[in-house]
């Protein structure tokens, strides 16, 4: 069993500070087989970037990884790993590496067995193939796979897979041993605020760090304060499919965001309005027009255009760019200069590929 006390002190207080976690894509080529090299080059981009943790096999790297006719998902895992460790070891940085985690109990223990023999430390636990379970049998299940190595819980969208986690379910949750933290990404406030609220009257709320996955809301997420009672909770960081683009902004937009809350002074009105330019451009790589269908395929055609991927495909082939949405992240590209790091990108992009 690897406990929350086994991570690498650096990689644990950069993760409690809160930072950076970008939700990894997959890399393919046309035939939709998988591509080292650029996935390697995805690892250096985001390590490079600053990040303080990397999430692989989770909704960013595509499901279908799971299937048994694919089989991806043990390679993609081991090696995606390998590429973390040697950049890390290059650059002297130490970083969270995470692991997706699925299934029912017999799954997800050999999902979380295989991440931990194979360097990660904590596991994103979904609890989709609970759609009809009840609170008890969740909680089980999140025991069974703590009981191997540490846990961030997981609020995932009904929209994308996700099922309602009700309040007495983050409550009980946050009492088990080995939870590290939750990533809530509902896209709802008041599903949001179930977790915060839980968490606080669960007594662990300085032991489990909360984190931002509603990528619909990510600046106000960071900014807000929430008091419960007597005491205040902030989500701390995001681990975020939004983040694996244009992802060195992203860090330097936490870090002006840690800086401004430290500092207690009121909030800008040009960050309020920066939240609205983040969400926008989130809509044109997430595509709610469409009901998130190209969700996985907009975040591709960002790291294509800039030379980080090959294409947008998928390996599902009906897992397409939606009509209009390449338009559309041309439209957020030239509406928000100020958000991309293509130059940043630019400069390195050969380094990260020699």
């Amino acid at each position: 069993m690897k406990q929350i006390k086994d991570i690498d002190p650096q990689a644990l207080a950069n993760f409690r500070k809160g930072t950076v976690i970008p939700a990894q894509p997959l890399a393919l080529n046309e035939k939709r087989e998988f591509m080292p090299a650029n996935q390697a080059a995805l690892c250096r981009y985001y390590i490079d970037a600053g990040v303080g943790g990397i999430a692989v096999g989770v909704h960013s790297t595509q499901f279908e990884i799971r299937d048994p006719e694919i089989g991806l998902f043990e390679p993609v895992l081991a090696q995606t790993s390998e590429f973390i460790d040697e950049w890390c070891a290059k650059t002297g940085r130490r970083i969270l590496k995470v692991s997706g985690v699925c299934g029912r109990t017999e799954q997800a223990v050999y999902e979380a067995g295989f991440a931990l023999d194979n360097g990660y430390d904590a596991c994103l636990l979904s609890m989709s193939a609970f759609a009809a379970g009840n609170v008890k049998a969740m909680l089980e299940h999140v025991r069974a796979v703590a009981a191997v190595m540490p846990v961030l819980g997981f609020y995932l969208q009904p929209s994308v897979g996700g099922r309602l986690l009700p309040y007495e379910f983050w409550l009980e949750f946050a009492k088990i041993d080995n939870v590290l933290g939750i990533k809530i990404a509902p896209f709802n406030r008041y599903h949001t605020f179930d977790v915060i609220r839980a968490l606080a009257d669960s007594g662990k709320e300085n032991e489990i760090t909360l984190y931002t996955g509603n990528d619909d809301n990510i600046i106000i997420d960071l900014i807000s304060e929430y008091r419960i009672g007597e005491k205040s909770l902030r989500i701390k960081g995001g681990l975020l499919g939004h983040w694996c683009v244009w992802t060195k902004k992203a860090v330097k937009l936490l870090d002006e965001i840690h800086a401004l809350t430290a500092s207690g002074q009121p909030i800008p009105a040009e960050i309020l309005s920066r939240n609205i330019e983040v969400t926008d451009a989130n809509a044109a790589f997430f595509d709610p027009a469409h009901g998130f269908a190209g969700c996985i395929p907009g975040i591709h055609e960002v790291l294509r255009r800039q030379g980080l991927l090959a294409g947008t495909w998928c390996l599902n082939p009906d897992e397409v760019l939606s009509p209009g949405q390449s338009e559309e992240i041309t439209r957020v590209y030239d509406a928000y200069p100020h958000l991309n790091d293509d130059e940043f990108v630019k400069a390195n992009l050969a380094k990260w590929f020699s």
